[in-house]
C-alpha cells in the first residue's frame, strides 16, 4: 500500500483520538493530569502486551531498541504539551498548530538523514505550518487586530518535540519491524507521561470516576486501544515505506479532519465541546485548513 494512502488514514483516525480526547477533559476530568495519567497506563499495558506477544528480529541492535524507546519518550514530553492546551482550548484550534511538526521534521531530516526535498516540496511544507499559524489567531474586539494566542508558543514547542519524535522513529524502523518499534514507543510515552501524571488529585479523580462508574473509561479504551493504536501503527507503517519528512507532512493533515468532525459535531449538538460555530470563526478555520489541503495535494501530485 502506498505510504501517502497510510499516513492520510493514520491521520484521519488520529482527528477521532483528538474529539475523544476533547470529550473526556470537557465532561468528565475535572484534572488536567486525568488524561495524561489514563493515557499512560493504557500505553504501558499495549506496550508490555505487545512486546511480549512479537517475535524480536536479529536486527533487533541495543541502538534500534534505544532509539524506539527513545522516541515514545520524545512523544510523551510532546504530548504533555497538546493535553495540557486541549484542557482548556478549542479542539479545532488546538490540533492544527500542534501539527506544523512537518517544518521542523523536515530540517532536521535534511540534516540528519540527507533527505533531498523539491521546492514544491518546501512550498507545501510551508503552507502546511502558515495554515496551523492562521486557525490560531484571534480577533482582538478592544483593538480590532490579529494576535496570537499565548498557548501558540507552547504548541509550537510541543510540535518542534514532536519533530524529533519521528526523526528517531524513522532511525528505530532502519533495524526493527513496525509492531516491535510501536510496542517500545509505546513503553516510552508512557514512562514519561506516568512520571508527571502520578498525583494525588489524578488518582483521586480516577477514584471518583470509577465509582460513578462513568463512561470515561469506555471511551478511552475506544480512544487508546482501537483508534490510537491503529494511527501509531498506520503512521508507522508509512514512515517505514516513505520519506519522514513528507510522510509527516501528510499526518498533518489530521488538522483536517478534526476541523471536519468537531464542525459537523458542533453544527449538529450546539456547543458541542466549547467549539465557535460563528461564520467568521468557520470562515477562518476553513481557509487555513485549505492551505494545508494544498500542501498535502502537492506532496501527493509530486
Amino acid at each position: 500500500m502506498s505510504w501517502v494512502v497510510l499516513a492520510l488514514l493514520g491521520a484521519a483516525v488520529a482527528g477521532m483520538i483528538n474529539i475523544l480526547d476533547k470529550t473526556l477533559v470537557y465532561r468528565y476530568f475535572r484534572s488536567p493530569l486525568t488524561l495524561p495519567f489514563l493515557i499512560g497506563v493504557a500505553q504501558a499495558t499495549i506496550g508490555i502486551v505487545l512486546g511480549l506477544a512479537v517475535t524480536w528480529p536479529e536486527t533487533a541492535t541495543t541502538s534500534s531498541i534505544g532509539w524506539g524507546l527513545f522516541s515514545g519518550a520524545i512523544w510523551g514530553f510532546s504530548a504533555w504539551f497538546l493535553l495540557r492546551v486541549l484542557y482548556s482550548q478549542e479542539v479545532s484550534r488546538t490540533v492544527p498548530v500542534y501539527q506544523t511538526f512537518p517544518i521542523f521534521t523536515a530540517l532536521l531530516a535534511v540534516v540528519l538523514l540527507g533527505e533531498d526535498l523539491s521546492p514544491v516540496h518546501w512550498i507545501a511544507i510551508v503552507a502546511t505550518v502558515a495554515g496551523a499559524v492562521l486557525i490560531s489567531m484571534r480577533l482582538d474586539q478592544g483593538y480590532r487586530g490579529l494576535f496570537l494566542h499565548r498557548s501558540f508558543f507552547l504548541l509550537m514547542l510541543g510540535s518542534a518535540i514532536a519533530a524529533a519524535a519521528h526523526i528517531t522513529g524513522k532511525l528505530a524502523l532502519d533495524d526493527l519491524p513496525v509492531l516491535n518499534t510501536h510496542a517500545l514507543r509505546s513503553l516510552g510515552l508512557s514512562g514519561v507521561l506516568l512520571l508527571g501524571a502520578l498525583r494525588p488529585v489524578a488518582v483521586r479523580d480516577v477514584r471518583d470516576l470509577l465509582r460513578q462508574r462513568s463512561p470515561a473509561f469506555a471511551i478511552l479504551g475506544m480512544n487508546e486501544v482501537v483508534l490510537a493504536s491503529s494511527s501509531m501503527l498506520l503512521t508507522l507503517w508509512a514512515l517505514s515505506l516513505g520519506p519522514v519528512s513528507l510522510v509527516t507532512t501528510l499526518v498533518a493533515t489530521r488538522s483536517f479532519f478534526v476541523l471536519l468532525y468537531s464542525t459537523a459535531l458542533a453544527l449538529r449538538f450546539t456547543g458541542f465541546l466549547g467549539e465557535e460555530t460563528s461564520s467568521r470563526s468557520l470562515a477562518v478555520k476553513f481557509v487555513s485548513t485549505s492551505l494545508i489541503v494544498a500542501g498535502v495535494a502537492a506532496i501527493a501530485l509530486k
